[in-house]
């Protein structure tokens, strides 16, 4: 079985807000198509444009409904992918030491020359955050695009994750989270970041930022962003108004 390192240098990972996510899936896309064309093997597809499409994904969005008592139900976006734990469990049940903790940044990577595709990994994992590559029969992973964060070809702002470079609503943030003076840091504090499932014990590297609460009137329900006339918002509900057909 494979050992952890007793402590990283750095923990390298990402922050999540799940009130800026819009499901978009872009992180998705520029996801697969970064660690297709770059990284290990490429991340296969099996019957792309059949009638059951099937195929190895290193981050996925999960979308749910949320309905609470006196407040109009809201659409959750949940991200997902490795979140790189401080007590992998996927690392130390590998029996082959595919599975591994980098000491230098804490990224969990998998050295597909040694993966024999037994699934252990993945068993372990409570967060199904590891695939099984039908094509190529080694476990994939999230590698936080670990070619792209230390590529100095690149120029600087494009040396973070493919999610966090592509997100369009700013909802993926990347940094050092053993660092309490880093920016990634300090918004988990500000805005009460939390890990997932942390009942398991992994200690997961990963944070996510809670859903704000709504604006909501006085009787619960949500007040109309139109009834302010003030603003763009009412300039723009005037102008409106005015065309033909409006109110």
């Amino acid at each position: 079985m494979t050992t952890l390192p007793d402590k990283t240098d750095r923990k390298l990972g990402l922050v999540i807000d799940l009130d800026t996510c819009v499901g978009c899936h872009a992180c998705v896309v520029a996801c697969k198509g970064w660690n297709t064309e770059n990284y290990g093997a490429p991340l296969s597809d099996q019957d792309p444009y059949g009638a059951d499409p099937t195929g190895t994904f290193l981050n996925r969005v999960h979308s749910y409904e949320i309905t609470e008592p006196d407040a109009a139900p809201r659409l959750v976006h949940f991200p997902k992918s490795c979140l790189h734990c401080d007590d992998a469990p996927c690392v130390t049940v590998c029996p082959t030491g595919a599975s591994y903790k980098r000491v230098e940044d804490g990224i969990v990577l998998v050295n597909e020359a040694d993966c024999i595709g037994c699934g252990l990994c993945a068993w372990a994992c409570p967060y199904g955050a590891r695939e099984l590559d039908a094509a190529e029969g080694v476990m994939k992973k999230c590698t936080l695009c670990v070619d792209r964060i230390y590529n100095e070809t690149l120029p600087e702002e494009d040396r973070e994750p493919a999610c966090v470079r592509t997100c369009p609503a700013g909802a993926r943030h990347f940094g050092d989270l053993a660092d309490p003076d880093s920016a990634v840091s300090q918004l988990v504090a500000e805005r009460g970041g939390y890990d997932l499932l942390p009942e398991q014990g992994t200690k997961p590297v990963n944070k996510y930022l809670p859903p704000r609460a709504r604006d909501c009137g006085p009787s619960g329900a949500l007040t109309p962003v139109a009834e302010d006339p003030r603003g763009f918002l009412g300039w723009l509900d005037r102008a409106l108004s005015k065309l033909p057909g409006g109110s």
